[in-house]
């Protein structure tokens, strides 16, 4: 059953000339030169985990193919490039100024290359020293544990994530919020519940034996587009791309990838879904056991496998036999004819490769919407076989590898009797503050420090105005960064906020290493910033920073830290206290990249206390609809009741905005609202006219209505302008926020 849907759009496909354009218009502009230098730079892509570089080159993927950059990779490092902000700048812009200023032109202008503070009273940044930093630091860091906290992305090195945990733990610390709070960490946790490791199980060699991929809630052409190429070649030898998601993404209907030109330019590009499903947004759970009930009706489930491999199977086997075709289809809203042939398709291949963005982990039941996924998986015998397994598809370009590093509040207790052992002390147990629990602790005054490695995290929080407040209660903020962003002009601590310039992973003065997602870790090459030339430039590595904060603080008893200055040093305690990094010890010497042991699941033997996989009853989501009142709107106002799902545009990296039009989409801007015509016509709306969205905590006037593919009484806005709307429910398991399942209130502002 072949289901191929076209989505309105200004293209037919994804990728291709607007591509290509892109990179034109890049290469011919001034710092073109230095882009394809950068670009051929052997270090790890600044985009998404699916990135290239290492030391096979800048264009390399870790299986040797070339051609494998994206524009995604091109629109970071061109920012990267950007001339530094001018000496004057902040003496010359009012705080209040620089509010108003979007994602957009927060990026746009230019790279910080020198320190500068906000004082309590005061509307200016000012310049200050790095000596007039590490006093500010000594002081404010010299609280109860308790009252400091860290919060990190995945921009940074191996080393410097390590370095942060370390002086974290080392002050008794285990604040060690991170941006993967707020998206994969149902992903490890329930990862971990069911297989003992929380990452993919899948490499990339092992992905191109799959003869099937069920692609769930994930815009992969925008926000990981080397997997696109690997999907092409999935369907060139014959296998089925199956797509879950609520919103027809039309370079998930057809992609032209720059790796194929001949082909992308002879046909338009290729055929990606084979099969394309638009469930409820939130209903995964219910799709995936009508998955698994209709997999046990057609005889297709593996029993040998589960009787050997897996405990608890007949509870899940039971659960889904007992449950209604009729309370799964009304869940769900895909109809039972539907969820058979994609079972089917599921069940007769041999190879199956399960993999899921934030559709799947951003709902208050996200760790009960993996633990399904890896449940279908498990009756399948698709877990612990070459070309087939689980597949969480990471964002961020190292947020993976800080998980691995210790950035997290639930560590592993192998890496906490190691670095007990190198503190020379117990590690304190009090349990650490996720991102979640951050703001709502610093709204209630429990924080005097925090330290932001990297990450926008006011922005990244849902309901803006608390994180806003939150932030404004804690003493002293630094934000480590190489731009502006939003957080840094809102975000403002009471006493005072410390932006910190850095340089990036292609500047550092010496190697580093990262890690993709799927388990691969990369050597970066040294470099130089083309800002180091200036006079007016203070830039100076993250390493250097962290370790001299933390000798200040404690000199050199148990640990030399100026000595961790060279990395060297840090890549041998790495290898010393993280299970499975053995080998970046002797990195420096092999100079060989390298995928680490254990996670990587080739037959279904799992790091688990017995070696089986542990299967878990996955509930039934009880979806609903809220009633007006709790918009603050009459029973008779006209407009209608959706559900939001926020995401990024095609021009965007997380938080930050490269380009304000999504032409995939069809959205010219990023005050937009994409609309089922059904329901456009069903509010008495028309196209392009504006409307005011309420959520339950704000809302948002003169939004134009745009017409797409997407499923009816669901729409789409862009994050994280929407976030102002929401006070999003948080999933218990995981603590990570529904972005994905917001109920909003449209109605008309003015006549189109």
């Amino acid at each position: 059953m072949d289901n191929l849907p076209q989505g309105k759009s200004s293209s037919s496909a994804g990728g291709g000339l607007p591509v290509i354009q892109y990179w034109i218009e890049e290469t011919l502009s001034a710092q073109g030169l230095k882009l394809w230098q950068t670009l051929n730079h052997k270090s790890a892509c600044l985009s998404c985990a699916w990135g290239t570089g290492g030391q096979k080159g800048g264009f390399v993927n870790e299986a040797g193919e070339y051609l494998q950059r994206c524009a995604k990779s091109v629109e970071a490092i061109a920012a990267e490039l950007q001339p530094g902000i001018k000496p004057d700048f902040f003496q010359e812009n009012h705080i209040n100024e620089l509010q108003q200023l979007s994602s957009q032109e927060c990026d746009r202008l230019g790279r910080l290359s020198y320190p500068v503070i906000l004082k309590a009273g005061s509307n200016y940044y000012q310049r200050i020293s790095w000596e007039e930093v590490y006093q500010i630091a000594t002081q404010a860091f010299k609280v109860p544990p308790a009252r400091i906290a860290s919060y990190s992305s995945g921009r940074s090195s191996n080393e410097a994530a390590y370095l942060l945990q370390l002086l974290m733990r080392s002050l008794g610390s285990n604040n060690l919020a991170d941006c993967s709070d707020l998206c994969h960490a149902p992903s490890t946790v329930g990862l971990k519940k069911v297989f003992g490791s929380g990452t993919s199980m899948v490499s990339l060699e092992n992905l191109k034996h799959s003869d099937c991929v069920v692609l769930i809630g994930s815009n992969a052409p925008a926000n990981h587009p080397r997997l696109m190429n690997e999907l092409i070649k999935l369907r060139e030898r014959g296998g089925k791309v199956i797509i879950i998601n609520p919103q027809i993404e039309v370079g998930l209907v057809k992609f032209a990838s720059p790796a194929f030109p001949i082909k992308s330019l002879l046909t338009g590009g290729s055929d990606i879904s084979s099969l394309y499903l638009q469930p409820i947004p939130g209903s995964d759970v219910a799709l995936f056991v009508g998955l698994q009930k209709s997999l046990i009706e057609q005889k297709l489930l593996k029993l040998e496998y589960l009787k050997c491999y897996t405990k608890d199977w007949e509870k899940i086997v039971d659960y889904a036999k007992n449950i209604s075709w009729n309370k799964i289809t009304n869940i769900c809203g895909v109809s039972q004819e539907e969820i058979t042939a994609t079972a089917y398709q599921i069940g007769t291949s041999e190879r199956v490769v399960f993999a899921w963005a934030m559709g799947i982990t951003q709902h208050d039941n996200g760790v009960d919407n993996v633990l399904s996924i890896a449940n279908t998986a498990l009756i399948t015998g698709n877990a612990g076989k070459v070309g087939s397994g689980t597949m969480p598809i990471r964002g961020h370009s190292n947020v993976q590898g800080f998980g691995s590093m210790g950035v997290t509040v639930n560590l592993r207790s192998e890496i906490k009797q190691a670095l007990s052992q190198l503190l020379g002390k117990p590690l304190d147990e009090t349990p650490g503050y996720h991102t979640r629990n951050l703001i709502t602790a610093a709204e209630v005054g429990k924080i005097d420090t925090l330290f932001c490695l990297g990450g926008n995290l006011y922005a990244a929080n849902p309901d803006l105005q608390q994180a806003k407040q939150a932030l404004s209660q804690i003493e002293t903020i630094f934000y480590v960064a190489t731009k502006p962003n939003l957080g840094h002009f809102h975000g403002l601590a009471k006493q005072q906020t410390l932006i910190l310039p850095v340089l990036n992973r292609f500047e550092n003065p010496y190697k580093t290493t990262t890690e993709s997602g799927n388990n691969f870790v990369r050597l970066n090459d040294e470099g130089k910033s083309h800002l180091q030339s200036l006079n007016t430039t203070d830039l100076i590595p993250e390493i250097e920073l962290i370790t001299e904060i933390a000798q200040r603080l404690h000199g050199e008893i148990p640990i030399n830290w100026r000595k961790l200055q060279n990395p060297v040093y840090v890549r041998e305690l790495i290898a010393k206290t993280i299970p499975g990094y053995q080998k970046i010890g002797t990195i420096d010497q092999t100079k060989q990249e390298f995928i680490i042991e254990g996670r990587i699941l080739d037959e279904p033997k799992f790091p688990t206390s017995d070696g089986k996989a542990q299967m878990f009853v996955t509930p039934l989501p009880q979806l609903s609809i809220p009633p007006k009142s709790e918009f603050g709107i009459r029973e008779s106002q006209p407009g209608i009741l959706l559900i939001l799902g926020t995401g990024r545009s095609y021009g965007q990296h997380n938080t930050v905005v490269y380009r304000s039009e999504d032409k995939y989409r069809g959205m010219p801007h990023r005050h937009c609202i994409l609309m089922n015509p059904l329901d456009v016509k069903k509010a008495e709306f028309q196209e392009h006219q504006r409307v005011t969205v309420k959520g339950n905590q704000g809302q948002l006037d003169n939004i134009e209505i745009i017409c797409g593919a997407i499923l009816e009484g669901v729409a789409f806005m862009f994050y994280p302008e929407a976030n102002v709307l929401f006070k999003a429910k948080i999933d218990p398991q995981s603590g990570t926020p529904a972005y994905k399942r917001v109920p909003v209130y449209i109605l008309a502002t003015n006549k189109p």
